[in-house]
């Protein structure tokens, strides 16, 4: 199968699991018609080695339930934060052996000659695939070996978004600033175009943010590549401009933060020396589509709060 954008490894870990989030993941796409049907014939618990059905069974959640949740929104970790709530009650030393287990299905034991056909069948013999989870990930062009590391920090990269004025850039240097990482303005990141047409109150068009988007994509990749922790303040109004900047969604949340117009509209009012004035705000509340997997939080609330529930719900 190539690269499904969107569907990140199964050993990533939300929470204390492993596969949770790439069940959500193909909730989502499904929901959006991009699930290729290869992987639509496999979803829910039509069978019991489906790893959807071995996922909900271990959290005691029917998938119906979870699809449901999952589509109405929240952060990966909300909705597992429902799920824990709802299902079966599960320690630590559980949940650390769900992750042994599944992450070891297909070494030396009664599905490694499945792993053998299918890497006969998808033409990777000789690569180190020893387990069902590396077969989907070398089968999804991921390098073999790449996504073991489950044990690394989950989220990497945090990105505040709205309409301009709702307050990204204070609440994304506060997150910075409190969890010891490095901060990404992605409006210093403007080509001179981009800035002058917008100074001048016209909005911009997606063939004026695509390079901006590529270069904040950019930017991301650099701080990741290096081994750090970034929040970055960007609009992200679409969810097409969101794709560009966590293509993997597994170590990318997105914090939307929302507020009503005429908050907005008098913070505008009240700023000063930026390019983007009030006159553009109607524009960007058109522009904006509401984030169904994005931890969604109140502008009117003040930012130290903010800075702590965000925290304690990504568990930064």
């Amino acid at each position: 199968m190539p690269r499904v954008p969107g569907l990140r490894s199964p050993h990533a870990r939300v929470g204390r699991i492993v596969l949770f989030g790439r069940t959500l993941d193909k909730i989502r796409l499904e929901a959006r018609g991009e699930l290729p049907q290869e992987y639509r014939e496999n979803l829910g618990e039509g069978r019991p080695l489906l790893f959807d059905g071995r996922c909900c069974r271990f959290l005691g959640v029917p998938y119906e339930a979870l699809r449901a949740r999952a589509l109405e929104g929240g952060c990966d970790e909300e909705i597992l934060a429902w799920a824990e709530a709802r299902g079966t009650a599960r320690t630590d030393e559980e949940c650390a052996a769900w992750n042994r287990y599944m992450t070891k299905i297909g070494w030396r034991d009664d599905r490694s000659e499945t792993v053998r056909e299918r890497s006969r069948l998808y033409g990777f013999e000789g690569a180190p695939v020893e387990t069902i989870f590396e077969v989907l990930d070398v089968d999804e062009g991921k390098p073999p070996g790449g996504t073991r590391s489950w044990e690394e920090p989950q989220v990497r990269v945090i990105v505040v978004m709205g309409v301009s004025g709702c307050g990204k850039t204070t609440l994304a240097q506060a997150l910075a600033q409190a969890a010891g990482w490095e901060f990404l303005e992605a409006d210093l990141l403007h080509p001179a175009a981009n800035v002058a047409k917008m100074a001048a109150g016209a909005p911009l068009d997606d063939a004026d943010r695509a390079p901006w988007l590529a270069a904040v994509r950019a930017s991301i990749d650099d701080r990741l590549a290096r081994g750090g922790r970034v929040t970055v303040a960007c609009s992200a109004l679409r969810e097409s401009y969101r794709r560009v900047l966590a293509p993997d969604p597994g170590p990318v949340r997105f914090v939307h933060l929302r507020g009503s117009f005429s908050l907005i509209e008098a913070r505008l009012a009240s700023r000063s020396g930026h390019f983007m004035g009030p006159a553009l705000l109607g524009s960007q509340f058109e522009a904006l589509e509401e984030p169904v997997n994005a931890l969604a939080s109140d502008a009117s609330l003040p930012t130290s709060v903010l800075v702590d529930r965000i925290r304690g719900t990504l568990q930064i």
